[in-house]
């Protein structure tokens, strides 16, 4: 009797084992996810255009995550105006998961450029300092997202290819693409500088003051990411209007990573 409980003691423990190792064999491979990593506003000036004045800037952001942010566009025929996106998330296998976004991409037509632009990936806001109230937002049309250089020349992350991958640019000039391709990859990043479409919140009737002037990455967070708090960063201005000239504005404090920025 001994002995045949020994058995039984004996073939439960081979079992267990191998359910242990059959888990093991079906769990997925782990996910190589983007991290969209929000410069703060640079390059800031006001400009006049027409009766208007204009806070103009630069802005980037960095891939500093495992794996590269992808994301494809598709529509079914050329009378559909805009095409539905998906993101595609790479794993350590070298397998993928696709996955619709919600997003869209649509094909704009600008002064400095022509391509399929990828909607609502970075937003632009002005606010008051203190108490954070939104008084203007951007107007902007999009992005064509891109290797544009290398965000830590001298340090290579895991996953960093060695030369840019997404080099080209969004269908620039074929607004009869049936589908389009765009990403950026982990170590590089994407620019836009002030003289393109949309990069300036419109502050004709805007007070002397102090405000802060907010970029935010993924800002519906419908692109999946890695880590989402290094999204948004800020810095504090202050707003002088002289009499009968262009305004004048004076960056106080750089807050990076954070949409809030105080006085030092």
């Amino acid at each position: 009797m001994r002995w045949l409980l020994l058995l039984i003691a004996s073939g439960l423990g081979l079992g267990l084992a191998a359910v242990g190792l059959t888990v093991l064999d079906e769990a997925e491979p782990a996910e190589l996810l983007p991290d969209l990593d929000q410069a703060a506003p640079f390059s800031i000036s006001v400009v006049r255009v027409g009766d208007t004045y204009r806070l103009t800037f630069a802005s980037a952001v960095d891939n500093v995550g495992r794996g590269p942010l992808l994301i494809e566009g598709s529509r079914p025929s050329r009378s559909t105006v805009t095409m539905s996106v998906r993101q595609v998330v790479r794993r350590e296998d070298g397998s993928t998961r696709v996955r619709v976004t919600g997003d869209r991409m649509r094909y704009v037509r600008a002064e400095t450029h022509s391509h399929w632009h990828l909607l609502g990936f970075e937003r632009y806001q002005l606010r008051r300092s203190p108490g954070g109230g939104l008084v203007e937002t951007d107007r902007k049309t999009g992005f064509c997202l891109g290797d544009r250089y290398d965000s830590r020349a001298r340090v290579r992350i895991d996953g960093e290819p060695d030369e840019p991958v997404w080099t080209e640019d969004c269908g620039k000039g074929d607004p009869g693409l049936l589908e389009v391709r765009e990403g950026i990859s982990a170590g590089y990043g994407d620019d836009y500088v002030p003289r393109l479409e949309g990069q300036y919140v419109d502050i004709t009737g805007v007070p002397t003051g102090r405000y802060v002037l907010v970029h935010r990455a993924n800002p519906e967070g419908t692109l999946e990411e890695s880590d989402y708090g290094n999204n948004a960063s800020s810095v504090l201005l202050d707003l002088r209007r002289p009499a009968g000239d262009i305004p004048i504005v004076e960056v106080v404090a750089r807050c990076p990573q954070a949409d809030r920025c105080d006085a030092p």
